[in-house]
């Protein structure tokens, strides 16, 4: 699945704007976790999607010029990943894909994805079904300035539940990923995508998002607006 700022599936749908952030910087925290905030959450009403108002998104970036240094153990990472439609649990696979689990956790404990969008999401006709989220800034783009390599694709498989990396071409991961919700034979064809984590808790999350469609269809914003409120990342 490409990133926002090219073609996702060249044979089935349109290009996407691309992902710049404007500039901040941090040092690498890759074993810390982002602190949750509930907002809306835990006092909104949910409707008939399960989900509660979105926070207003937050429309600063950070950016960095290099890839953090690769601090993580080769090792099991648990990410919980908040939003206003409930929490999604991933297991992320330190050991076949150290640099993207290490570029998460230092990401996310510079809560570089609290109150970010989940932009995109396709449906069954397209032949992929997937929830594209990790835009820094909302409206389709996001960057962490930095881009890295990719990992774990010999032989990759993309059933329901993976957690995968989008991208622009190959080498190109920044901070945008997707959530595989549904059959997707597309990847079969195209198994360029760093897989790099399976969801244990929250396919039901995803799969009501779905559920409530997108616009344009196929292709296009969910329906159903999706927030990340906190993303955090710890070994498992």
């Amino acid at each position: 699945m490409r990133r926002r700022g090219s073609v996702l599936v060249a044979t089935l749908v349109a290009g996407l704007a691309a992902a710049c952030g404007s500039s901040s910087s941090g040092g690498n925290t890759a074993d810390s976790a982002a602190t949750p905030t509930t907002g809306a959450t835990a006092s909104a009403t949910t409707n008939a999607n399960g989900c509660t108002p979105p926070p207003s998104l937050n429309t600063s970036s950070q950016s960095f010029a290099t890839e953090p240094p690769l601090t993580i153990a080769r090792a099991t990472y648990v990410a919980q990943i908040v939003t206003n439609c409930g929490t999604i649990t991933v297991s992320l696979d330190g050991k076949a894909a150290p640099h993207t689990v290490n570029s998460f956790a230092f990401l996310a404990g510079k809560h570089f994805f609290d109150d970010s969008g989940c932009g995109r999401l396709t449906t069954a006709r397209a032949g992929i079904e997937v929830l594209q989220c990790g835009e820094s800034t909302g409206g389709g783009v996001g960057s962490p300035g930095y881009m890295f390599t990719d990992e774990n694709l010999q032989h990759a498989t993309y059933p329901p539940g993976t957690l995968a990396m989008a991208n622009a071409g190959p080498n190109t991961n920044g901070s945008q990923f997707f959530f595989v919700y549904g059959p997707s034979p597309y990847f079969k064809q195209s198994p360029n995508y760093t897989p790099f984590g399976h969801v244990t808790a929250g396919l039901d999350v995803l799969k009501r998002i779905a559920a409530a469609g997108d616009t344009p269809s196929i292709d296009g914003q969910p329906n159903q607006p999706v927030v990340i409120e906190s993303f955090t990342v710890t070994k498992g």
